[in-house]
């Protein structure tokens, strides 16, 4: 038999629901207001506790107003936040369940999705979300299943808000840990988002890229040249990711050889790039105040810049940088008087005093930098014939390297 106590609780509870059932727009914002303020944090009993064992009725209610008037509602995020409350509650699976069995999920993507809808209710969206993937595996894969993963990146490379975005990595994080059957589509739906417009959003597709490709242990081809195009951003948070990932991509033998053949090759702008940039010059003279920001000279830069940090690091790739004629791509980018900064950065890689050379150099030489015929890799090819006992670093230092190298050089020369 039902005590009085528990009568007048379940009354109160009718009378509220009764309350919401019936409210209008400003009402039913007031009553959310009052509900977030009062339940923030409470665990899954406690919520059972304040409405006398019947949360579930007030959840089903706020779910429904989401899946009808989330393209029109007023008090949308409040609506969004309400939900949170009990989905992240402590020991909330049944509200949970409750919530992904109604469409919850899909009601979230389409958020996303919509133009009209403000962007601090899509964050909420993005919280919810979190929660959702941080449950489980089998949440994880059923965000994926719904093209979450698609609308998610895309929702990052439009969102103009930073805190916002950074809301949407830590989603794209936890759905790449942890779900082995998805997390393949996450990494290529991270790459597709690396050529975007937005640098937020391209810095941090490319942090969690690199995170990625630790957990999945392989590469896929597309990664080389998204990863090579980004060099040419001016954002130089967006180069050091860039920069990052491609210390850890030289390490997979299935791109390390078109990854350092790129950046080879990003060391000489193509004839169409360049004169490009001349017709404009010609036509328009104010266009020389622009060169910096060159796509073509920024990547030449940040080309010679990698290939420095590369090199210094480990032997080998400098060894295979060599052998694709890196020192002759190197020298062409110092004799470019149009960029001092892919100027610099190469005399740096080349470790020739890059502080103040780029400014000595006149005009002849720089035309002799940029039409010089270095070929090292030939000479290396040589000396390795009878100097097998000689190792280069990314130029000869010794007596003897140098010495060798010398002889091959001339004798090279003779021949021709």
């Amino acid at each position: 038999m039902t005590s009085i106590k528990e009568q007048a609780a379940i009354s109160r509870l009718l009378s509220f629901l009764q309350e919401w059932d019936n409210a209008g727009k400003v009402a039913r914002n007031h009553i959310l207001n009052c509900f977030i303020e009062n339940n923030q944090g409470k665990t899954a009993p406690e919520l059972e506790q304040e409405f006398s064992q019947g949360a579930s009725l007030f959840l089903v209610r706020l779910t429904t107003s989401l899946r009808i008037t989330y393209m029109t509602s007023s008090y949308l995020e409040k609506l969004l936040r309400s939900i949170g409350i009990f989905l992240s509650a402590v020991s909330s699976n049944r509200y949970l369940i409750e919530f992904l069995e109604v469409g919850g999920v899909l009601t979230l993507l389409e958020i996303l999705g919509l133009e009209k809808i403000k962007e601090k209710d899509k964050k909420e969206s993005i919280k919810l979300l979190q929660i959702v993937a941080n449950s489980g595996r089998k949440y994880k894969e059923l965000i994926c299943e719904s093209y979450g993963v698609r609308s998610i990146a895309e929702f990052l490379a439009k969102s103009k808000s930073e805190e916002t975005q950074e809301e949407v990595q830590v989603l794209l994080d936890s759905l790449v840990h942890g779900n082995p059957k998805y997390q393949n589509q996450v990494y290529k739906g991270l790459i597709a988002l690396v050529p975007c417009a937005s640098p937020k959003a391209q810095q941090l597709a490319l942090q969690t890229l690199k995170t990625a490709q630790s957990i999945i242990g392989t590469t896929h081809p597309s990664i080389v040249d998204c990863v090579l195009k980004v060099l040419g951003t001016m954002h130089l948070e967006v180069q050091y990711e860039a920069i990052e990932l491609i210390k850890d991509l030289v390490n997979y033998d299935e791109v390390r050889l078109a990854l350092l053949k790129g950046l080879v090759a990003l060391l000489i702008p193509s004839l169409k790039e360049t004169s490009k940039l001349q017709s404009k010059i010609l036509s328009d003279p104010s266009v020389l105040q622009l060169t910096a920001h060159l796509p073509a000279f920024l990547q030449q830069a940040s080309a010679a810049k990698t290939i420095g940090v590369l090199a210094r690091r480990d032997f080998s790739v400098a060894e295979e940088l060599l052998h694709l004629s890196v020192v002759h791509s190197l020298m062409t980018a110092m004799g470019n008087t149009d960029h001092s900064n892919s100027q610099r950065l190469a005399s740096l890689t080349l470790e020739s005093n890059p502080e103040d050379l780029y400014m000595k150099i006149d005009s002849i030489q720089a035309d002799i930098l940029a039409a010089n015929k270095v070929n090292v890799s030939k000479t290396l090819y040589l000396c390795s014939r009878s100097c097998s006992h000689v190792n280069f670093p990314f130029g000869p230092h010794s007596g003897d390297e140098m010495a060798c190298v010398t002889h091959y050089q001339e004798d090279a020369k003779s021949k021709e």
